[in-house]
């Protein structure tokens, strides 16, 4: 009987601990509306303007995702995205996050036209940073789920221009 207690209580921490996220250092946040199931326990921007405030004044690189609600291409990346507890442990620090599901008026955000998703990148001196893409010609800016470890690259490439470039 004890053992088979044991073995169910085994089992049951076995469980809970596959099934963790990403809690932040301060400690777990109240999910956030503006995460839009990208990262709950991450900051999110409320609009463009306000992210690169944040982005300038914490000296952060702003990472700007526009996706849409009902695109397959984007709900397949959220996926991954809001799983990846590494991706959102480096987002959480050393990102200011925004996501967009609507076009904005700087057309600097839309180099090669505009589609979903599409994840730029803008540092702490307002400069979007068009030479940090994707692997696709057509669409510079588009990540896939395939794709998620080039997008930690361009993530670290664009901390390491931060401190060498600024």
């Amino acid at each position: 009987m004890i053992k088979a207690v044991l073995a169910v209580l085994l089992v049951l921490v076995t469980v809970s601990s596959t099934f963790a996220k990403y809690i932040p250092k301060t400690g777990k946040r109240i999910p956030q509306t503006l995460s839009r199931g990208w990262g709950d326990q991450l900051i999110w921007a409320q609009t463009y303007e306000e992210g690169l405030y944040w982005s300038r004044s914490r000296n952060k690189p702003l990472m700007v995702l526009f996706h849409l609600e009902d695109c397959p291409h984007s709900q397949a990346l959220k996926k991954i995205f809001s799983e990846d507890d590494q991706l959102q442990k480096t987002l959480d620090e050393d990102f200011i996050l925004l996501n967009l599901m609507y076009e904005t008026t700087d057309k600097h955000l839309s180099p090669d036209g505009q589609y979903v998703p599409r994840i730029l990148f803008v540092d702490p001196s307002m400069t979007v940073r068009a030479d940090i893409n994707g692997r696709y010609a057509n669409r510079m800016y588009a990540y896939e789920p395939s794709d998620l470890s080039l997008l930690i690259n361009n993530m670290k490439k664009a901390k390491k221009l931060l401190k060498s470039e600024l």
